[in-house]
């Protein structure tokens, strides 16, 4: 009979795919990717794909491949800024109302860029606002310093590191750990039970944010995982690595079970429970 503290408890957690992963294919290529794979969801990475901005039709994608949206990232990047209004709080309304219509828990969202002035003054304030108004959580994800050569800017507002203001959820974001060169154990131990989502990649601490997969860098995603495991985080683990430079024929194998869906899914049946 096997010891009480031999026992494994398997964690709540679902493993999603981010449409972001698929990347430059299309949204729709990552639902049908993520049912085949077995995901137990996926987050959709509103961009300047028109679907990714179309709730009914994600809604039919996730009715006819069977897999449920667990999770909704605003239209935050550089290149979405005309994406759902030019105005970011009209952003995340929309994030908001997108995620309470497909059934989606989380909206995952970036502090605001530094010349978005009127926005980062009241961001913290403003995101404590939206999630008491809701029962979807607004997870805001930590980011890194642009660098080029020697010169370093700091992008972000209040800060990159998202665990020096006072925020309801966070979500970690393991590539950019890697790019932001931090302590990612450390990071997640400042986050505590406020952390509610994470993207799972990995990085070799580049001024580019890499977005390897787990096992590719020298991120610590084991230790992650396995922390995770043992305090019974019931938040999403999204995996959200770049498959850019992935060939045509490479890009099929991984539908077929090859290539990098099945490497993600080795690498968390050896390090997740919920998924062995």
């Amino acid at each position: 009979m096997a010891e009480a503290r031999d026992v494994v408890r398997i964690p709540d957690a679902k493993v999603a795919l981010s449409t972001a992963s698929v990347y430059p294919e299309s949204t729709a290529t990552a639902f049908e990717i993520a049912a085949r794979l077995g995901y137990d969801g996926v987050e959709v990475m509103v961009w300047t794909d028109p679907v990714s901005q179309d709730i009914e039709a994600l809604r039919r994608l996730s009715d006819y491949h069977r897999i449920p949206v667990l999770a909704v990232h605003a239209p935050c990047l550089l290149i979405t800024q005309r994406v759902w209004s030019t105005d970011p709080w009209t952003k995340l309304q929309r994030a908001r109302a997108a995620a309470e219509k497909l059934g989606a828990s989380t909206v995952v969202v970036h502090p605001p860029f530094r010349w978005q002035r009127q926005y980062a003054r009241d961001f913290v304030d403003g995101i404590w606002r939206m999630a008491n108004e809701t029962d979807v959580r607004f997870a805001v994800e930590n980011m890194y310093p642009w660098r080029y050569r020697d010169r370093e800017m700091l992008a972000y507002a209040p800060d990159w590191d998202v665990t020096k203001e006072d925020y309801r959820h966070f979500t970690i974001d393991l590539s950019h750990a890697s790019t932001s060169r931090t302590d990612t154990l450390h990071m997640v131990e400042r986050m505590g039970d406020r952390l509610g989502h994470v993207h799972l990649a990995d990085g070799r601490g580049s001024a580019k944010d890499e977005h390897l997969v787990p096992g590719r860098g020298d991120q610590p995603c084991a230790e992650v995982l396995e922390g995770l495991a043992r305090s019974g985080f019931d938040g999403h683990v999204v995996i959200e690595v770049n498959t850019r430079r992935a060939s045509r024929a490479e890009a099929a194998a991984l539908s077929e079970g090859e290539g990098t869906g099945r490497h993600v899914e080795r690498y968390l049946v050896q390090f997740w429970p919920a998924k062995s």
